[in-house]
């Protein structure tokens, strides 16, 4: 299938993206951004997404870099591609960030990862997506630009559910920044054939003492809801430390699988996918404890 009519604008900086965004808006046009467009494109095709303008930020050099923020977190601008961060440097990423790095061949296939990009996947707001599922986890600061400057929003107030996110219709985010290290991290995901979207994904963010205890950490799922969702009662569990890492990575997993409540489609069953929670959530705690 091929989209319908659109109008193409090729935006020459960021601001003038804002700007152009919010004329439109005003005269009650409906516009989308164009980035890598591993997800739009299919959708208009398909005519499940039908904008009467497109605004081509693709060629936006300033948005594509990937750098410390010399406080110990990391900035990511929102034109990197996926297979920029899987290809970075270690001095970039080094042991703190290596989870982001690890978590892209999970991102479809190397052609998609090639174009697709990490703004681009945040604004879409799949509620399986690697990087949403990433910076909820990991408290990600998202910067929007818009035709009266710049504002921040964190990850927890980003992702409002399918495919909605808290970006007005003439903002641009422009960045994706995340806070602080993140050693004891990992991701772990299902899908029936690799490169496809995940059934359940499933991370974690430990916090291991000097004895290398679990004393605290996070837990995220995607995939069971609307929005990625962060799970306060798994976390509270590994709050409770112990010598027993099995046990309590066990118990972890139980209580985020009782706390959830994923649905039933043609994927599997709310059952299934709990059941997906267990297995994948210990997974995730025994490849963060072994970095």
């Amino acid at each position: 299938m091929k989209p319908a009519s659109f109008a193409y604008h090729r935006a020459r900086d960021v601001a003038g993206a804002a700007r152009l965004l919010a004329e439109l808006a005003e005269r009650g046009e409906d516009a989308k951004l164009l980035a890598g467009g591993q997800s739009l494109i299919p959708m208009m095709n398909f005519r499940l997404a039908r904008p009467g303008h497109l605004v081509d930020i693709g060629g936006l050099a300033e948005l594509a870099y990937l750098r410390p923020d010399g406080t110990g977190g990391l900035r990511i601008g929102a034109l990197t591609t996926h297979h920029t961060v899987e290809t970075a440097a270690e001095a970039v990423l080094g042991r703190d960030f290596a989870v982001l790095r690890d978590a892209m061949p999970w991102i479809g296939h190397l052609p998609i990862r090639t174009r697709g990009t990490v703004g681009g996947s945040l604004a879409h707001g799949d509620s399986t997506a690697e990087w949403c599922l990433l910076a909820l986890l990991l408290d990600a600061e998202i910067t929007a630009v818009g035709p009266h400057g710049e504002r921040t929003i964190p990850a927890a107030e980003f992702f409002h559910g399918f495919y909605t996110t808290a970006l007005e219709a003439d903002e641009v985010l422009a960045e994706i920044r995340f806070p602080r290290p993140a050693p004891h991290a990992a991701l772990a995901e299902f899908a029936e054939r690799r490169g496809d979207f995940a059934i359940v994904s499933a991370a974690v963010d430990l916090d291991v003492d000097d004895a290398g205890a679990v004393v605290a950490g996070r837990v995220a799922l995607g995939g069971v809801a609307p929005a990625p969702l962060r799970i306060p009662e798994a976390e509270e569990v590994l709050a409770t430390g112990g010598p027993d890492r099995a046990a309590l990575f066990a118990a972890c997993a139980d209580r985020a699988a009782e706390a959830a409540d994923p649905p039933s489609d043609m994927n599997g069953s709310a059952d299934y996918r709990r059941t997906l929670i267990r297995t994948l959530i210990r997974r995730a705690c025994e490849e963060a404890i072994s970095r």
